[in-house]
């Protein structure tokens, strides 16, 4: 078969080889992203579609490339058993296609466009440029998306630069294929040399090295899980690592061995990469914390408890439904536009969504504000109104609450205020210190149940016993309702597990349910809180250093160690 005909059914498909880095999903590049968001079909193995598969479409077809379990590998080569079709993916409709070359190929009948997703760069990869050869002669189009390469990129993360201004060689070696001559190489370098090896095999790899020629007190740093918030990283000798990993407890793998990236030489030297380890020593590095909150509100927490090195785990404790008897909200609505009120105020996120949504189903916009004065208490609410082309009159100058917007709350004025009445969408559990405080400035206020909260329903069984039993490093509470419901549906914290709360209020009822509350945010407001969180594991984490200890997450403690309080 010549490379310009193709089979049949083959017309117009296209494939992208695209490398998924290391590890991190920050690591995609913008191409890569701009290609899994028009992919038609999906191939990867299962821990790279774990990376790629947020940026895909709703409704991609997703192929996992795993290799076969089976021990009856395709005569003659080496390549890996696919495992074709997600379940919980749209069907792709393949055959149980053996050779990952044909799996590509098969996917892209019928003009699909493809992505055949790979761990670090495709250039470095095994098997891509076997998959490549099958779709060029077969005559498939083909591109390839460069990805960052773990031998660069976990360096990076590891705080272990490569170069220097001296320029220092650097050389390659992937452990697993390297060849006697290849060490003897490596060996009488005295450069860097970045060695791609098992977890398991890093002490043999020392050996080689040392047996080639380098010296035993050659620095060397050992990565595992790099530019992921699982990474960890030993720094030791040639000579010594053994030793460093048996005392470190580092146990043999039944799989055969974690993947490890391994830096030799200078570069590698403890005392610089104490100044450099940027990644590890982030203030909630490998943390994993309970995010008890709706949804909806969930995600914007969770993007910065990342930043901060952690690892967020969304629990839902809250769920938002419509009010019982919508008649009142029905009536507010059209009173918006019937010049009914001279103000509208949000004290929530949820009261936005409501709002806009009734205003939706009628087939209204943001124009139905005009003439109408705009309060919102708290940013995350003013951005909800900004999203929906609103923006606010009013947002307190002070504290971000409803006693903070009454600070600023103008009083009601007959020459100047030709309307007197205020709009409250609000949630039916609400307290009625603003109500109060507006009647006391005189404005008649309109106090609607814009939406309900409920109890949400409780979480898998892993999460409730890790709740329970420790395996969180910290949850973070933004509401009374936010204590009673987690502790409802998924039982009381363990005494390990740092407790963080929004405001007083909070902390009091967290403090009625059994907990220690061990940081406070200065000021009612999500992204305050994780901000006190992320301080509270820098002094944490000074305060371990500074002892001489080892830098630990609290869920690593002790089961009956005692928490100290937030100072």
């Amino acid at each position: 078969m010549s490379p310009t005909t193709l089979p049949a059914g083959l017309e117009h498909g296209h494939v992208t080889f695209l490398g998924a880095g290391p590890g991190d999903p920050g690591l995609l590049t913008l191409r890569a992203v701009e290609a899994l968001a028009n992919a038609d079909v999906l191939v990867a193995e299962h821990d790279v579609l774990d990376v790629v598969r947020t940026h895909a479409r709703p409704g991609v077809a997703v192929v996992n490339a795993d290799p076969d379990p089976l021990p009856d590998p395709l005569p003659g080569t080496g390549a890996p058993h696919p495992k074709v079709v997600d379940g919980t993916s749209t069907p792709v409709g393949l055959p149980a296609v053996r050779d990952a070359a044909h799996l590509v190929m098969e996917a892209a009948r019928g003009g699909r466009r493809v992505v055949r997703a790979v761990s670090g760069d495709p250039g470095l990869d095994t098997y891509a440029a076997e998959e490549m050869l099958a779709c060029a002669a077969a005559g498939v189009p083909f591109e390839v998306v460069p990805g960052v390469a773990a031998a660069v990129g976990v360096p990076a993360y590891a705080g272990v630069p490569l170069r220097d201004a001296q320029g220092a060689d650097v050389r390659f070696v992937d452990a697993r294929t390297a060849s006697d001559r290849c060490w003897t190489e490596v060996g009488v370098s005295d450069g860097t040399v970045v060695v791609s090896t098992t977890l398991d095999s890093v002490a043999a790899a020392a050996g080689e090295l040392v047996s080639a020629g380098r010296k035993p007190d050659t620095p060397m740093t050992v990565t595992v899980a790099g530019t992921t918030t699982r990474q960890r990283t030993w720094t030791a000798t040639l000579g010594t690592i053994a030793q460093t990993l048996k005392q470190a407890k580092v146990l043999p793998s039944p799989e055969g061995g974690r993947p490890v990236i391994a830096v030799v030489g200078e570069r590698s030297a403890p005392a610089q990469r104490d100044q450099l380890a940027w990644f590890e020593s982030k203030p909630l590095f490998g943390w994993k914390v309970l995010v008890p909150r709706t949804k909806e509100q969930a995600a914007s927490l969770s993007d910065q408890l990342r930043s901060y090195g952690a690892v967020p785990h969304e629990v839902p404790t809250i769920a938002v439904e419509p009010p019982r008897t919508p008649q009142q909200m029905e009536r507010a609505v059209k009173g918006l536009v019937t010049g009914r009120y001279e103000w509208i105020a949000f004290t929530s996120v949820n009261a936005v969504k409501a709002v806009r949504e009734k205003f939706e189903e009628y087939g209204l916009d943001a124009r139905a504000f005009a003439g109408i004065k705009v309060a919102a208490v708290g940013e995350q609410t003013a951005k909800a109104l900004v999203a929906f082309g609103v923006k606010p009159d009013l947002v307190p100058s002070g504290e971000q609450s409803a006693a903070g917007l009454l600070e600023d709350w103008p009083p009601y004025d007959p020459v100047f205020d030709p309307i007197d009445r205020v709009f409250l969408p609000r949630a039916d559990i609400a307290t009625e210190t603003l109500v109060a405080g507006l009647i006391e400035l005189g404005w008649e206020v309109d106090d609607v149940t814009a939406y309900r909260t409920v109890r949400a329903s409780p979480p898998p069984a892993e999460t409730r016993e890790a709740i329970k039993g420790g395996g969180f490093d910290a949850v973070l509470f933004t509401s009374s309702s936010t204590v009673r419901n987690l502790v409802g549906i998924a039982g009381k914290p363990h005494n390990v597990t740092v407790i963080a709360c929004i405001g007083p209020a909070t902390a009091k009822t967290a403090e009625e349910h059994g907990l220690r509350v061990d940081v406070m945010a200065p000021e009612p407001s999500v992204h305050k809180l994780a901000e006190a969180l992320a301080d509270f594991g820098v002094r944490r984490r000074a305060a371990a250093l500074e002892a001489g200890d080892p830098v630990t997450r609290p869920s690593e403690r002790r089961p009956g160690a005692r928490r100290r309080r937030a100072t």
